[in-house]
């Protein structure tokens, strides 16, 4: 009898990249735990935010984020950059780990896109944070960011322009999964995958719930590697409670 083909796809979250030294969403030092002085996170990763005040949310966006641009892979984004994947991840290290065809589905932090009508298509653009001087004050490093950005003043205030002005590669909590994100690529890895292992996730975002109702629907086998994985109610499930590290080197 032949062996059915391996169709495997790995969903990672932020956990597979702790040990390159970036922080992960929810723990003390998460990305969605530390704001801004008068905004929590939820509020301050919005295409609101940075529409009405640009300032603000680019200066927050480039200290929080764009902080860990020169952070390198791991041993297990390297085990994974000839594995077909997703990720949640923004860091781009699945890229620098030589994985030139994975799915960054919430953006990349190296990348900027026009700011634009959502379901308008279009291939993202280098971000260059080199050119922005990471030691100036913040009402400087304010305007720096405001000019890289194509943000024009209007009546003395920033308000970004629409197919002009330029926007992070990333998606924000207020905008949706888009060809931008290359979710029908996506969902189509979905689909055809006959196993799907989910590494380093809180399973807290849109993405992984869409995940685990197409794999019910598909009867799909599925593998959870935490070091203290989430139970699901699905009979088709295997636990694997390490790290993503640990699992890598026995597989």
């Amino acid at each position: 009898m032949q062996k059915p083909i391996n169709k495997k796809l790995f969903i990672t979250g932020a956990g597979v990249s702790a040990s390159s030294g970036i922080p992960t969403f929810r723990g003390n030092d998460g990305f969605w735990t530390i704001g801004s002085i008068n905004y929590t996170p939820q509020e301050m990763a919005t295409r609101q935010m940075y529409e009405n005040d640009p300032f603000q949310f680019l200066l927050w966006y480039y200290k929080r984020f764009a902080k860990y641009k020169d952070a390198k892979p791991n041993f297990v984004h390297k085990w994974l950059s000839d594995k077909k994947l997703i990720t949640q991840n923004i860091d781009g290290l699945d890229f620098k780990a030589g994985n030139l065809d994975y799915i960054p589905i919430h953006g990349r932090i190296d990348k900027l896109i026009k700011y634009d009508n959502e379901f308008t298509y279009q291939e993202p653009i280098d971000a260059n944070w080199g050119n922005i001087d990471n030691t100036l004050k913040d009402d400087e490093l304010s305007l720096a960011l405001i000019k890289k950005f194509k943000i024009p003043l209007i009546n003395g205030k920033p308000k970004p322009q629409l197919g002009y002005s330029l926007k992070p590669y990333v998606l924000l909590f207020d905008e949706m999964y888009t060809e931008i994100y290359r979710f029908s690529k996506a969902e189509k890895w979905m689909e055809t995958a006959n196993c799907m292992v989910f590494m380093g996730t809180s399973f807290s975002v849109n993405i992984t719930s869409i995940a685990l109702r197409i794999a019910l629907l598909k009867n799909t086998s599925i593998e959870i590697v935490d070091p203290n994985p989430i139970k699901l109610d699905y009979q088709n499930v295997k636990y694997f409670s390490m790290s993503a590290e640990e699992y890598c080197k026995n597989n």
